[in-house]
């Protein structure tokens, strides 16, 4: 067989690089530096100060101790490093990378936090939350950062905090052991959003003294307040979270729509590596919605809940609709999937109905879709609440189509190449660094190849669901996030485009060198960035 080329779905950058300023941050570095390979900077504070759109910064490996904090006013609130300057486009972003080989970890243990409760008088003194890293710019890319230690005095604080931002693209990042969420984007302002999360992590994450409650804001990824008709979609890639105490991936009172793809949650709601039990933590795999504007449709595919305290796939509440596609539910503590939701008035604040399924053009899409077991709520028999019409009764609602419920298909041991994982059984230990679902990512970042919840040759959920565009092998694609015979975690998120793509295509490598074009570049394994016209991809040969 020949060379075979596939496709991450996502902003392969690193060409840009050829063509703007390089700076480095050590920490042995000074701020009075230049700023160059020899002379670096000590913090991002200062590569901030100087940077211009397609410029690069290379952070050295080793541990930063973030003691200060700058005020951001716009927010009231404080930051060890506040990113503000922007890029231009796609094509000219500010990049902010590991340097090769090294890890650069951002360490809040000493952070002085602001002690402000519920309400902000605007000034540093007052300040309600403060963050290792905030990030209101646009087109920023950063990649392979670690983040953690985050303290806290009343108010949950996110490891990484985006605020009024556009375009930024996180990747290989990983955020933990925070008093507060990994990641919060949070674009209430205007012509927000357009966020890409690839291959980043959040655990370990806990609010324990918040105002709020024990545990009730340290949610894995949060995407937050963006309003409908307003920037672009934020899609989340190959992520994973665990062990946060409230939910995994929480996308309350977003209304834009949100896409989730390949992306795994598992043990939410606990603390202490699985053996603290937060009274206030929900502990939702995956929570979708409470869109009050029947605005929020996200679309939720290939991705994988398991062990979590409450249900795997939730949908809070909401009053839109939502895609569920291709997912696998395994072993939740409450539900596999929960279409909770409920109606509100035009103005987005008039409560309808406590409880109401959703209909039509605007009811829950489920297909696809692996519950083991099949236990579930609000799907094909649905509760309805309306105080004031004196409705309490249930109701056939949709259940969706090829799903394990569907076509009464109670799965077994024997349909799975293997139900054995290190999550699924240790507790009181860093999962990151065990062999498994959660273990060490791939050279490339890409999540680790087991054998966990993959179907075997003879399961009988494979050909099973229904063609819904997405590359399949065999008759018909198969039910849950895997596809039996594929050799990645779901063939939708690398799909075979090299026909797509003109042989004209300037192709480069890692290190921004032209290599010709896609029909006269050296056919050697590894990875490349090409080039249509304002297009950049990264290209895996194999």
């Amino acid at each position: 067989m020949g060379n075979r080329f596939t496709f991450a779905l996502g902003l392969a950058l690193a060409a840009a690089q050829a063509f703007g300023a390089v700076y480095y941050v050590a920490v042995d570095g000074k701020d009075g530096n230049a700023g160059t390979k020899e002379k670096p900077f000590a913090t991002l504070n200062k590569a901030n100060a100087v940077v211009a759109a397609g410029d690069t910064v290379w952070i050295r490996g080793g541990v930063y101790d973030l003691h200060d904090t700058v005020f951001f006013a716009r927010y009231k609130m404080t930051a060890a490093i506040l990113l503000t300057a922007s890029g231009e486009s796609d094509d000219k972003r500010i990049h902010y990378l590991a340097y090769p080989g090294e890890r650069p970890i951002f360490d809040g243990a000493n952070l002085p936090v602001a002690e402000g409760e519920e309400h902000s008088d605007g000034t540093p003194a007052g300040a309600m939350y403060t963050s290792p890293i905030v990030i209101s710019a646009k087109f920023l890319h950063l990649k392979g950062i670690e983040v953690r230690n985050t303290p806290m005095k009343h108010n949950s604080n996110s490891g990484v905090f985006l605020y009024a931002s556009k375009h930024i693209f996180l990747e290989e990042m990983e955020s933990h052991h925070n008093a507060g969420p990994g990641f919060f984007a949070n674009d209430g302002a205007a012509d927000g959003g357009g966020h890409i999360f690839l291959n980043c992590d959040a655990h370990d994450n806990y609010d324990p003294t918040g105002w709020q409650g024990d545990g009730e804001n340290a949610d894995g990824f949060g995407a937050h307040y963006q309003k409908p008709g307003e920037g672009d979609t934020t899609r989340f890639i190959g992520c994973r979270a665990w062990w946060n105490s409230d939910d995994g991936f929480d996308f309350i009172n977003q209304e834009f729509p949100v896409v989730l793809e390949n992306c795994y949650a598992m043990g939410n709601g606990y603390s202490d590596y699985g053996r603290g039990n937060p009274k206030n933590g929900n502990g939702y795999g995956i929570k979708m919605g409470q869109s009050t504007y029947g605005t929020g449709h996200h679309t939720i595919k290939y991705c994988v809940a398991w062990k979590n305290k409450s249900s795997g796939f939730y949908a809070n509440y909401t009053n839109a609709g939502s895609k569920w596609l291709n997912n696998t539910s395994y072993m939740n503590e409450d539900r596999a999937y929960s279409m909770a939701s409920t109606l509100y008035a035009e103005d987005g604040k008039t409560r309808l109905a406590e409880v109401a399924p959703l209909t039509g053009d605007n009811a829950h899409v489920l297909k696809n879709n692996i519950a083991f077991p099949n236990k579930n709520s609000q799907i094909g028999t649905c509760w309805e609440k309306i105080s004031s019409q004196n409705i309490d009764h249930y109701v056939d609602c949709p259940a969706g189509e090829n799903n394990t419920w569907n076509l009464k298909l109670d799965l077994t041991e024997d349909d799975f190449m293997s139900l054995d994982d290190p999550s699924m059984t240790v507790t009181g230990e860093d999962l990151s660094k065990l062999a498994g679902m959660l273990g060490p990512r791939n050279a490339d970042g890409s999540l680790p190849n087991v054998d966990f919840l993959r179907l075997k040759k003879e399961s009988r959920a494979i050909d099973q669901g229904e063609d819904i565009g997405f590359p399949f092998v065999g008759d018909a694609p198969d039910l849950g996030a895997f596809e039996y015979g594929s050799d990645v975690m779901s063939i939708a998120m690398r799909p075979n485009r090299f026909a797509e793509i003109p042989g004209s295509a300037t192709v480069y490598d890692l290190r921004g060198r032209n290599l010709g074009t896609l029909q006269t570049m050296p056919k050697k394994p590894g990875v490349y960035l090409v080039r249509n016209g304002k297009s950049l991809r990264k290209m895996f040969v194999r």
